[in-house]
């Protein structure tokens, strides 16, 4: 199958690649992706395939405020099966809807539509990287009318919705399984795909750096790779632009930083936060300070990171990490959100002060 071709000069099409369209020799597009070992999984597959062939309108969900793994996955998704002749539309459950600057480079997102444009009732919904439902936002009550919600994750913390779980924690991506579902429909890679793909991967696995890259991650990157697409371009995209405000707002955070070190069990807990003043100062947006977890989960004296954002209606979006030794999902669920292990998220309108304290209180070691 082959994707909308980018516009002569647009970012999509330079990272691409200089080339138009090229798909991967034969022999690497068919090679098979991990799976999950759990009973009844590769049933589930087959039910899903299935359902998708019936299907002639698809909808296709990702979670509120998108990152590269859960954008990347139903532009993914969504470009192939159009390709197979189904009426497709991508969507989250914001309002407004912001893809972050970090992401325009993504093909086809001229099929991503407001909520108000996602039938009361779909078809069939596809939905990636949504770890819990309250991550479908505005489309809760869309998603779940639909007589079939397919969830396609990789969260541990996922406790299984819908009417078809394809839900892989061994997975280091979304990305992942939808490369999976890709060859079950028996789709080609090409640069588009390759390019939404790849973001995918990049993004959850740090570029590579996350304890959950396998051998089989860097074989899918490399078939990636082979279709012809920037991954350099596509890397500066991701983590080395940002705009001068970013710095500006960066420099206070990490000012208001503050390191706890009898926290988590003696291990060592460092925390900040970015109040929407500092944001609407600079006019920068809240997924352009996504990265900043990154940069706070540097110093050697802590095991646990942890920023608070503010949203313009007080909402704090909490984002977590942890360098091995200890359970931030499980932190991160008692306040309402989820995740992996060592990297998980929440969204509360509790103070500062009070999340803090929650989200210290509930860090354990992992078991």
């Amino acid at each position: 199958m082959t994707g909308e071709p980018a516009s002569p000069g647009s970012t999509a099409g330079a990272l691409a690649g200089a080339s138009s369209t090229t798909t991967v020799e034969g022999a690497l597009a068919v090679l098979p992706g991990p799976r999950a070992e759990a009973p009844g999984f590769e049933l589930v597959w087959q039910q899903v395939v299935a359902e998708i062939g019936r299907a002639r309108s698809i909808d296709l969900i990702c979670h509120i405020c998108p990152d590269g793994d859960a954008l990347g996955s139903a532009l993914a998704a969504a470009l192939a099966l159009r390709g197979l002749g189904h009426e497709v539309r991508v969507s989250f459950g914001d309002d407004p809807q912001i893809v972050p600057e970090s992401l325009a480079f993504l093909p086809g997102q001229e099929l991503i539509v407001p909520v108000s444009e996602v039938p009361g009732t779909p078809e069939l919904v596809l939905c990636f990287d949504v770890a819990a439902e309250s991550r479908l936002g505005l489309l809760h009550e869309k998603a779940f009318a639909a007589p079939v919600l397919v969830v396609i994750d990789h969260h541990a913390s996922n406790p299984g919705f819908g009417t078809h779980q394809l839900i892989d924690p061994s997975a280091p991506a979304t990305a992942v399984l939808v490369d999976e579902l890709l060859r079950r429909l028996g789709v080609e890679l090409d640069q588009d795909l390759a390019t939404c793909l790849y973001t995918g991967v990049a993004t959850d696995t740090g570029s590579f750096k996350y304890r959950a890259t396998t051998p089989a991650t860097h074989e899918l990157a490399g078939r990636l790779l082979a279709t012809g697409i920037r991954h350099d371009l596509i890397s500066r995209q991701l983590w080395d632009t940002s705009s001068f405000g970013y710095l500006k707002v960066l420099a206070a955070a990490l000012d208001r930083a503050v390191y706890e070190p009898d926290a988590a069990g003696g291990r060592g807990l460092v925390w900040t936060w970015v109040p929407y003043q500092d944001l609407a100062l600079f006019s920068v947006t809240v997924e352009e300070i996504e990265g900043l977890i990154d940069i706070l989960r540097r110093p050697a004296e802590a095991e646990v990171a942890l920023v608070l954002k503010q949203d313009p209606d007080g909402t704090l979006r909490g984002s977590s990490r942890s360098k091995g030794a200890v359970d931030v999902a499980a932190a991160c669920v008692a306040l309402g959100g989820g995740g992996h292990t060592f990297a998980a998220g929440f969204s509360t309108r509790e103070t500062v002060a009070d999340v803090v304290e929650r989200f210290r209180g509930a860090l354990r070691p992992v078991s």
